[in-house]
């Protein structure tokens, strides 16, 4: 354990050389920079959003956020989503619901006009169950090893994104500082999003086998294009942090030494494309963290995506954990993407294999599968509503049933 450390944090090492090294380099001014991370980075959020054609109800209020952003690089959006899910057969709670509201931005204070901008980034939300058992813990309720929908839960107002982000190289180097939230950023691709991609955690961030630290968790992160198509990424975050009380995260950074740390390596078509064609290997490793008894460990995991003529993106995804408190030790999920409109209605399949880590459940756990079908549907021009089918086959904490269907509905409107 301690030479996977020592690895980790050689590479975390190069990371940031690396970043430094590419920060000398003058690059071509006409190339754009977005942000490195997946579709729920903030910035990334924004300009996806910004990219769906607005009512003309609301049009005087998207003019004056336009104009606002345009003089001031101030950008911001407000939404609210509510998710449902029913199972034909649990042996606890057959249903459940919860709702969320956010208010999230960037603005760019340093550098304004250039590439190389330095900005404040924030996301606040309010996170609330309809039901006794939020969305978050529906799948353990039907003893299924696994989250669904993961960021409905019952927490109330809680803070997730609030850091310093800096470019430099003309955008092809970003540096982040501050509260993150490692799934904008770790093992990202562009159906990730439980709020516009897949519902089930099989098909987000790391396929269950990463052990993801907390939101608004106090800690660093550095990205940087090597080549026009070479990435590198690494973090180094705390593993004690709470979205509802942000400070502890701070002290506990600096006093209890306790983080997660990830290097990734990746291959992209172009810098602006950087989440939909993307081949990347990442490795992490978490501390032990004593007072809730979690065990060190260290994992990895790939990914392939490709988007083909600008309406199918198949996807393959595998991980593997060593300890470290994950859901799964092995991982494998396969699937695809299809939109023939951008950023009109979305079709998404995925199915997934995963043998539970035995250091985190009992040993002897059968092999659990999972598959699901999503149909985001742009009801208007500012609403989505997708429909959702999941058959979750051989739950692994639930010995009585071979079984479960799950279907659900998810909405978000955005101003």
């Amino acid at each position: 354990m301690k030479k996977a450390r020592k690895i980790m944090a050689t590479c975390w090492m190069s990371v940031l050389l690396v970043a430094s090294a590419a920060a000398q380099e003058s690059q071509d001014a006409g190339r754009r920079s977005p942000a490195f991370g997946g579709p729920d980075a903030v910035e990334n959020q924004l300009r996806s959003d910004a990219e769906v054609e607005r009512p003309s109800l609301f049009k005087s209020w998207f003019e004056w956020k336009g104009g606002l952003a345009e003089r001031s690089d101030f950008s911001f959006s407000i939404d609210y989503s509510a998710a449902y899910l029913e199972a034909d057969q649990s042996p606890g709670e057959e249903s459940s619901a919860g709702g969320m509201f956010r208010f999230f931005g960037s603005w760019d204070l340093v550098g304004r006009g250039t590439k190389n901008t330095g900005a404040i980034i924030w996301k606040v939300e309010h996170r609330h169950a309809y039901t006794d058992v939020p969305p978050s813990g529906f799948g353990f309720n039907l003893g299924y090893i696994g989250l669904i929908e993961p960021p409905f839960s019952d927490q109330g107002t809680r803070l997730t994104n609030l850091y310093w982000r800096q470019r430099l190289a003309d955008g092809r180097v970003t540096l982040l500082g501050g509260f993150l939230d490692a799934t904008d950023y770790v093992d990202v691709y562009a159906l990730a999003s439980p709020w516009t991609g897949f519902l089930n955690f099989a098909f987000s961030t790391g396929t269950t086998t990463l052990a993801v630290p907390n939101d608004a968790a106090f800690g660093f992160a550095a990205g940087a294009m090597l080549s026009d198509s070479v990435f590198l990424i690494g973090s180094l975050s705390d593993l004690n942090s709470d979205p509802t009380d942000p400070s502890k995260t701070v002290n506990s950074f600096f006093s209890d030494n306790e983080y997660f740390k990830s290097v990734e390596i990746g291959w992209t078509t172009s810098q602006d494309r950087i989440y939909l064609d993307n081949v990347h290997l990442t490795l992490w490793h978490v501390d032990e963290m004593a007072e809730v008894g979690t065990p060190s460990g260290w994992g990895a995991n790939f990914s392939y995506t490709t988007y083909i003529n600008g309406k199918w993106m198949p996807f393959v995804r595998a991980g593997y954990a060593s300890d470290g408190g994950s859901l799964m030790q092995k991982s494998v999920s396969v699937g695809f993407g299809y939109q023939p409109n951008p950023s009109k209605n979305l079709l998404g399949v995925g199915l997934n294999w995963g043998e539970p880590n035995e250091k985190t459940w009992e040993p002897g756990l059968d092999d659990q599968y999972t598959a699901e079908l999503f149909y985001r549907w742009q009801v208007s021009k500012a609403i989505a509503l997708t429909p959702n089918l999941q058959y979750l086959k051989d739950p692994a904490n639930n010995q009585d049933e071979d079984s479960i269907w799950v279907v659900g509905v998810r909405l978000r409107g955005v101003l």
